[in-house]
This record gives C-alpha cells, sequence and structure tokens, in this order.
C-alpha cells in the first residue's frame, strides 16, 4: 500500500524540465542561474530533469543534482559531459524529447524551465521551439523575447510608446566603417555605451570617451552581434526593477546598482570580482519607487510579456525614469537581482520558481484553448 502511494504521488507530480548553457557567450551564467534553480524547485511537488545544452548547442540529458564541474566560480563553471543526445519531436502531445541515438522517449515533462542565456536562448528560438513541440514554458513567448532581446527594436518599441528612453544610434557590420566618434559624439554626447544589439549581462559592453576607445568598443562587440547599439551616457542612479505574472503582472520594490570608483555594471562587476553594491530596497522617494514600477510594468506591457522580467532604469537628479532595457530572462544565480527583488517583496526563491512554473502552464492553457480551424 505505501508503494502504490508512493507510485501515485510520483504520477501527480508536475514534471520539470530545467534547460541550461547554450551556445552563448552567457553559457556560463545560465549554468550557475540553472543550478539554484534546481536546487530551489520543490522535489514534493516537481518531478525535476535538467537538459544541458553544450556550446555547440548540442543537447544532452544531465544530471538533475550534478551536472557541472566548478559550480561555485563563475569563471569556470562548465557542463559535464554526457553521452546522451537529445532531440525534439514537434506536434507530439506526449514524449516530445527523445535520445538522438535510439529515437527512444528520453524525457517526458509538462514544463520547461529555459535559463538559456542570450542568442538560441531568450531570443524566441527556444521558445518557439518548444511551443511547436506542446510544452509549456517559462517567461515570454517567442514574439516578447524577441523584441526584448534586440535592443534596437525594444528603444523603437519603447518610444513609439511614450516611454523614455536613452539616445542613441545604431551601427551594423556593414556600417561599421563609416561609423566615427567625432560624428556620434556631437549627437550623443562624449560619453558614448557600445553594446551588441543581442546580448545580456553586459557581455561585450564598453564605455568609449575618445575615438580609439570608440574603436575598441565598437570592434569588441562586432566579435558577438552583427547590430552594435551606441547609446549616450545617462547621469544617473541605475535602478532595476521586477515584473512577474501574465495578464495581470506585479512589480517588485526596487534595488539599485552602486559601482566602486564609478564605474559601470560590467559583466565582471556583475558576476566575478563582486566590486558593485546592491541596495534593495533603494533609497528612492515613494512617488521615485512608484514612478519606477509603472514604467517597468509599461515596459512589460509594451512588449507584451508574459512569466517574468526584469526591468533597468537610470533615475535622473530631476526624478525622471529612462529606461536602459528589459531582460526576459534574467539571472537566477546566487547574486541576481530578480529572486533579491522579489524575496524583498515578499516571495521567496522557492516560491517564485514555483510560481513562475504556475504562470507558464496558465499560459499553455490559454494557447491551446485557442480554435485551430474554422
Amino acid at each position: 500500500m505505501k508503494r502504490q502511494h508512493m507510485s501515485q504521488q510520483a504520477q501527480n507530480k508536475i514534471r520539470v524540465a530545467v534547460i541550461c548553457g547554450g551556445a552563448s557567450a552567457e553559457h556560463e551564467v545560465s549554468l550557475a542561474s540553472a543550478r539554484n534553480i534546481v536546487a530551489a524547485l520543490d522535489r514534493d511537488r516537481f518531478d525535476v530533469s535538467v537538459i544541458g545544452i553544450d556550446k555547440a548547442g548540442v543537447w544532452h540529458a544531465a544530471e538533475a543534482d550534478d551536472f557541472v564541474h566548478a559550480p561555485d566560480d563563475p569563471k569556470h563553471i562548465a557542463l559535464k559531459a554526457h553521452a546522451a543526445e537529445l532531440a525534439v519531436v514537434p506536434g507530439r502531445e506526449t514524449g516530445q524529447i527523445i535520445d538522438v541515438a535510439t529515437g527512444a522517449v528520453a524525457l517526458d515533462i509538462d514544463v520547461a524551465f529555459p535559463i538559456v542565456h542570450g542568442p538560441t536562448g531568450e531570443d524566441g528560438t527556444l521558445q518557439g521551439l518548444l511551443r511547436a513541440a506542446n510544452i509549456a514554458c517559462v517567461g515570454a513567448g517567442v514574439l516578447a523575447s524577441a523584441a526584448a532581446m534586440d535592443k534596437d527594436v525594444t528603444k523603437r518599441l519603447l518610444r513609439d510608446a511614450g516611454i523614455k528612453i536613452a539616445p542613441f544610434a545604431l551601427v551594423t557590420r556593414e556600417t561599421a566603417a563609416d561609423a566615427h566618434y567625432d560624428t556620434l559624439a556631437a549627437t550623443l554626447g562624449s560619453t558614448l555605451f557600445v553594446k551588441p544589439a543581442n546580448l545580456g549581462s553586459s557581455v561585450g559592453v564598453s564605455r568609449a570617451t575618445d575615438a580609439q576607445s570608440f574603436d575598441d568598443a565598437l570592434a569588441l562587440a562586432l566579435r558577438f552581434d552583427h547590430k552594435v547599439l551606441i547609446e549616450a551616457g545617462v547621469v544617473g542612479r541605475e535602478i532595476e526593477c521586477a515584473v512577474l505574472g501574465n495578464t495581470a503582472p506585479r512589480a517588485s520594490t526596487v534595488g539599485e546598482v552602486v559601482v566602486a570608483g564609478g564605474g559601470f555594471y560590467a559583466y565582471d562587476t556583475k558576476y566575478v570580482d563582486d566590486s558593485a553594491e546592491v541596495m534593495i530596497p533603494a533609497d528612492l522617494a515613494a512617488t521615485t519607487i512608484e514612478a519606477v514600477q509603472q514604467v517597468a510594468l509599461a515596459t512589460y506591457k509594451t512588449l507584451d510579456c508574459r512569466g517574468l522580467a526584469r526591468v533597468d532604469v537610470f533615475v535622473t537628479d530631476d526624478a525622471q525614469v529612462i529606461v536602459n532595457e528589459i531582460n526576459t530572462l534574467p539571472g537566477f544565480t546566487r547574486i541576481s537581482m530578480y529572486p533579491k527583488l522579489w524575496a524583498a517583496s515578499g516571495i521567496a526563491y522557492r516560491d517564485l520558481v514555483s510560481q513562475l512554473i504556475d504562470l507558464a502552464r496558465e499560459r499553455h492553457a490559454a494557447d491551446r484553448a485557442l480554435a485551430t480551424s474554422m
């Protein structure tokens, strides 16, 4: 009788696959995030598996509780080698994840929790594959993921919605030879931020204050993307706000990032050298906090986001709120702002992860209810 009860309990669990890694410069951040998510998932409620994507983009079945080397080292964390390669079969109702070698069903899952940062992970590519495979997916759908990933497209949509953004210019691989610091500085100001349009975690981002540093920054950014955003430097406090929900999203309290020595929030500052201080809640007037929250929600809705996002803004001395960017798949590492902001707003990490899975299932059910024929 006890064995039968345990079997029934296992059948009633929600089967969750955490997908991590990826062929991206943010591979290591993804692994660190995934490790924390896996540890936080309530094993009484969820049956947990892990799909690790290596740097070549190949999917592997991974051991849920032991899938990375150097788990506490942000520079050297790595996906452990696994022999089984996986493929996705679109259109099936169940058994969509198969073993490439045998064709047999490798995983039967209800919800995917993708924490694959960067291109092919949070740009709508993975989200589209999961939808085609009839698998519920945590986070934004195809359109919002793609629009939010491309900083150029994001800024155009927000500008058209009347949301304040930093002035910017776009440089592509084809136009890079004609991009000159003096010309851009004449319209955008002497301090320029040079960013790959389709990466996060501040990978490839540089600050330029003269022609040489601009040329170096542009060359670096073009290593990671075909499109590069050139932004005017904004004098203001760096404030972040987390958003959670589908059709009725909520905004968290807000946090401030303070970088030692007046630097900017670069990759190493975020994940390696601990030179940034995070203040939650930020020391702002209540009216300013509310203004940030309203801008975060407006940004979220403008891009048609679902599930979760973190909205990063600048607050100027005259209390203007200027959107820097939105991240539809924010980090979940031990130092990441998104879970910290919700913890300060009353939602613990484990509960947050559970709510995100519930939101994914809610949206999946709504999508499945749509008519597919006249």
